[in-house]
């Protein structure tokens, strides 16, 4: 049985404090093919914020949501992407766009099993990454742009219940510089990384992240909108 079809078949807690599959979502769209996106300066976050938001209250939805695998241009907002020889576009995980101080929710029970505050432009900021174990199979989940206040008080092997609190969305510059969102990932593999794990790859490694970061929208239980 594939993993996927292992976490279909659990019932996960919401990861944010409204219904994301009854209220209304605004599918966002990040790629080349979005043409607003080359007409504004996306390395000015007050405007890309400015942005997202009133693409969130013009259609009166409770949050953006969207991303997984998705060739994003906005990553070229930063030079953190450009650091390798091919420049880093398609998005791992899966982003909740919303207001800054929304809070965020373990899902399944699990422990910490590491967190960071990866500050750099672009980057992630504050970020929490929990370990869980269903079936015989450990895995983990992802918690990018939270706040600072998110990090304090935590420690290695801390444990966490399902549905408790455990962050909240960062505003920026300390989110990494980003419109307040979650990123939101599962990994099968963390390849030896503490505190941080890719959120972006480079397109010609598409296949290798594929195999181990499971689609997070299946945790979301948005996976129907996609």
């Amino acid at each position: 049985m594939l993993f996927e079809d292992i976490l279909k078949k659990q019932n996960f807690a919401s990861v944010v404090p409204f219904d994301l599959t009854k209220e209304r979502l605004l599918k966002i769209d990040l790629t080349a093919q979005n043409a607003d996106l080359a007409k504004i300066d996306l390395t000015d976050t007050a405007i890309f914020t400015e942005y997202v938001f009133e693409k969130i209250q013009k259609v009166e939805a409770v949050c953006a949501i969207g991303g997984y695998f998705e060739n994003r241009y906005i990553y070229r907002r930063s030079q953190h992407f450009q650091q390798t020889e091919e420049a880093r576009s398609i998005h791992l995980g899966v982003d909740i766009w919303a207001p800054a101080g929304t809070a965020v929710f373990a899902p399944i029970e699990g422990y910490v099993h590491s967190f960071a505050n990866n500050d750099n432009f672009g980057d992630y900021g504050p970020t929490i990454i929990l370990e869980h174990t269903i079936e015989g199979y450990t895995f983990y989940t992802l918690y990018g742009h939270l706040s600072l206040q998110s990090l304090q008080d935590l420690r290695i092997g801390q444990a966490v219940q399902r549905g408790q609190r455990i962050a909240e969305f960062g505003n920026f510059p300390e989110n990494g510089n980003w419109p307040p969102h979650l990123h939101f990932q599962v990994m099968t593999d963390m390849l030896g990384k503490v505190g941080d794990f890719p959120g972006v790859c480079e397109p010609s490694k598409i296949d290798f992240y594929r195999a181990i970061c499971p689609n997070a929208h299946i945790i979301l239980k948005t996976d129907t909108l996609y």
